[in-house]
């Protein structure tokens, strides 16, 4: 306790100087915690719209679909049989809220006097809005309600299409599309709904019902081209993943090739290869862009936390060598009166973690109370084509880890002159009185 009152009596003998080392990291950490709440949120924030309206936190393919997936080839299916007992994995794991199935395809839309091509996404609605619950949400024309946005012989299509078109809610239209065997085919269909466009203005993503998509592509039954999956925590993401993969391997069986082509010159879906998992499994991650830009936001955290150990570094390190420097005959004078190296030495390591961790205790209150003024004015923005609020929380992991990096690089910063303080001779010391 001795050795704590003399270190905060020392820190208060230079009152200036302590002061501007103890704002600066302070500041430091403030801008650590503020950083990192606004760039954690901003992620969660877009990374909910993808995996909400879009993608899901999962998807299941056949062997070989994603890396042909500009294509939307049809040829790359989940064999019907296999179905069934995806059906069953899904529903019996417990990390699995909802899932659902998918035809997607390329086709031509045209209002009788246009045309131009779309990307078209065929679900059961009552499972897309269970696996994407955003997606009804993204409709501002039309039919709105999770369970009949998309009904037989209706169509949701972007802004963009809709616009470029001249269509409106109850519209007709005519897809032209063409199936797997060549075939083309058209189907008279209606608008019920026009969606904003999440992809940006170049989207060009509508949704159909599946019977639907059935007729047109003149598919009997299955054709499903991807199983989006919804978890019921998204922190069990990689944990869940790892385990559908392990299931997912048992499905053996021929495969599609996804060689975009053959020596022989043969198309990569006449080919088949024994041996191996019919299926693959990805992650969001795998299938969004956006997963870049999250990587560079965590990597930027990261970088904001090596500039705050600098600044401690520097902060406490200048401190503690110029309390040395001015203090070289008070050390020889407690030396000769028989205290030990060790005392002194903790004297001085007491000091610079005191500045160093008061300072984080200051930072993270002013970083926890500016991310607080910020949830609670919920500022609006665009990223591309996305109307994001953010409403950051308070990141007590970083705030924890805030305050142990300081203390730490507190005491390396320390360490140096605190241990040439106590190795210093009584008799030079003294010199300097």
């Amino acid at each position: 306790m001795n050795i704590i009152k003399i270190a905060w009596r020392n820190l208060l003998r230079y009152k200036r100087r302590t002061l501007l080392s103890s704002a600066l990291i302070a500041v430091g950490v403030t801008l650590v915690i503020v950083f990192g709440g606004i760039g954690n949120s901003f992620k969660n924030e877009v990374i909910g719209i993808l995996t909400n309206t879009t993608l899901g936190d999962i998807q299941i393919h056949r062997k070989g679909y994603v890396s042909s997936i500009d294509s939307l080839p049809l040829d790359f299916t989940i064999p019907e049989q296999a179905l069934p007992r995806i059906e069953t994995l899904l529903s019996n794991d417990s990390d699995v809220k909802a899932y659902s199935e998918r035809i997607r395809f390329g086709a031509l839309i045209s209002n009788f006097s246009q045309t131009t091509n779309m990307r078209f996404t065929a679900v059961y609605p009552e499972e897309e809005s269970e696996t994407c619950p955003g997606l009804p949400k993204r409709i501002k024309e039309g039919d709105a309600n999770p369970y009949t946005f998309i009904k037989p012989g209706w169509i949701v299509i972007p802004q963009n299409i809709a616009a470029g078109l001249n269509l409106k809610v109850g519209s007709d239209a005519v897809l032209v599309a063409t199936n797997k065997d060549g075939s083309v085919n058209g189907l008279n269909l209606r608008i019920s709904g026009i969606s904003e466009n999440i992809l940006g203005p170049q989207g060009k993503d509508g949704y159909i019902h599946i019977d639907d998509a059935r007729s047109l592509l003149r598919i009997e039954s299955g054709g499903i081209t991807e199983i989006a999956i919804k978890l019921k925590n998204f922190g069990t993401l990689a944990k869940t993943y790892s385990r559908l993969k392990n299931d997912l391997s048992d499905f053996k069986g021929p495969q599609a090739s996804n060689a975009p082509g053959t020596k022989n010159g043969s198309s990569p879906n006449k080919q088949a290869q024994a041996g191996g998992s019919i299926l693959e499994i990805h992650t969001w991650e795998e299938l969004s862009p956006f997963a870049s830009i999250a990587q560079i936001v965590s990597l930027l955290i990261i970088v904001v936390r090596v500039v705050l150990i600098f600044i401690v570094l520097v902060s406490i390190l200048n401190v503690m060598v110029m309390s040395v420097y001015e203090r070289v005959g008070e050390i020889g004078t407690i030396a000769s009166i028989g205290t030990l190296p060790s005392r002194i030495m903790a004297l001085f390591l007491t000091e610079g973690l005191a500045l160093g961790f008061l300072s984080a205790i200051a930072g993270s209150i002013l970083g926890s109370l500016t991310l607080l003024v910020i949830s609670a004015s919920k500022p609006h923005f665009r990223f591309g084509m996305m109307n994001l609020i953010l409403t950051p929380q308070i990141p007590a992991g970083e705030v924890v880890l805030a305050l142990v990096s300081v203390v730490i690089i507190s005491l390396m910063a320390s360490f140096q002159p605190a241990l040439k303080a106590s190795r210093m001779q009584p008799v030079e010391a003294l010199r300097h009185v």
